[in-house]
């Protein structure tokens, strides 16, 4: 990745992403990438990194592929973050199609680039989340296991995602939240869900998991909406229910591109503005290596002065 800009000095200390998280005067507003599959990618992230490190991100994290596959390129997109942006960096990681030895590799790889927060995902067969799962029959069998090797072997962060809606696979929302408590048990410091349309989906999943004793800060995740037939295809793929009231509000807009980011920017905004108010700790935006729509949601959210937790809702997260 190539932009002209000094690099930005070793940092001696960072607060992790559990102590932002634990700062109750504030939300997080953190930010995920993909890792690109070629140079022109790579140049297009590097300079959407820049420009929203710019909005002063608590952190920022990469995804990691099927199997493994962007393994080498997620650890040069992380090391890039490191480097050149003063937040916390996170990298993914799944133990779908990989062995127990290559899992503790990336996490080596992760240790040497000092990347300190590994987000631990089971992941999905390289057919989609409805595909059934397989596991490796030298790796493991659930991200539980995979937030214990980390746990056992290194000392980072560790995040778990969380399902506002039911995992596609189950539907099973009670075995949702008894899943994300195995994975504080196991060693986990933070949630962030899985994309979500409905705020009342993430209260009832905030509601869940607090009556069976989980008490991991839940971020909420949001997808910025710039592309009706994407934002479908990713709704589907994840169980997100998509709501008729935004559906017929993107629809009425779909012949006219620049309104659908608009409106899309309006959806998102009012989606994160009402689960801060019902006290979610932090928004992560899936930037989908793009900074226009994500910098205009957080712009409107600080307009709102939605930048400062509310005392009443300070501690729910």
């Amino acid at each position: 990745m190539s932009v002209n800009r000094d690099d930005v000095a070793e940092q001696e200390y960072l607060p992790s992403i559990a102590d932002l998280l634990a700062d109750t005067s504030r939300p997080t507003f953190s930010f995920e990438f993909f890792p690109p599959a070629d140079q022109a990618g790579s140049d297009v992230l590097a300079q959407t990194i820049l420009d929203l490190d710019a909005t002063g991100p608590d952190w920022l994290s990469v995804t990691y592929g099927a199997s493994g596959a962007t393994r080498d390129r997620t650890i040069r997109a992380t090391r890039f973050i490191k480097k050149r942006t003063e937040a916390q960096t996170m990298g993914h990681l799944t133990c779908a199609g990989q062995s127990r030895d290559e899992l503790l590799a990336t996490l080596a790889r992760y240790a040497e680039a000092d990347v300190r927060h590994v987000l631990a995902i089971r992941g999905d067969m390289p057919g989609g989340p409805t595909v059934p799962w397989q596991q490796h029959p030298d790796g493991l069998a659930n991200a539980t296991e995979l937030v214990s090797l980390i746990a056992d072997n290194f000392s980072f962060g560790i995040g778990v995602a969380a399902f506002p809606d039911p995992h596609p696979q189950h539907r099973d929302p009670e075995l949702d939240a008894r899943l994300l408590l195995e994975k504080q048990q196991a060693g986990a410091s933070f949630a962030i869900t899985q994309l979500f349309f409905d705020a009342g989906a993430y209260a009832r999943l905030v509601e869940r998991v607090r009556a069976i004793g989980c008490t991991l800060p839940i971020v909420a995740g949001i997808q910025p909406v710039t592309n009706i037939a994407q934002v479908e295809r990713f709704a589907a793929l994840s169980g997100a229910a998509l709501p008729q009231r935004v559906v017929r509000r993107l629809h009425a807009v779909a012949d006219d591109p620049a309104q659908v980011r608009r409106v899309g920017v309006e959806i998102a905004t009012e989606l994160s503005a009402e689960v801060l108010r019902a006290g979610a700790p932090g928004l992560q935006f899936f930037t989908l290596n793009r900074s226009r729509a994500t910098s205009a949601i957080l712009a409107n959210l600080r307009r709102l002065g939605l930048d400062r937790r509310s005392p009443a809702v300070a501690s729910d997260g």
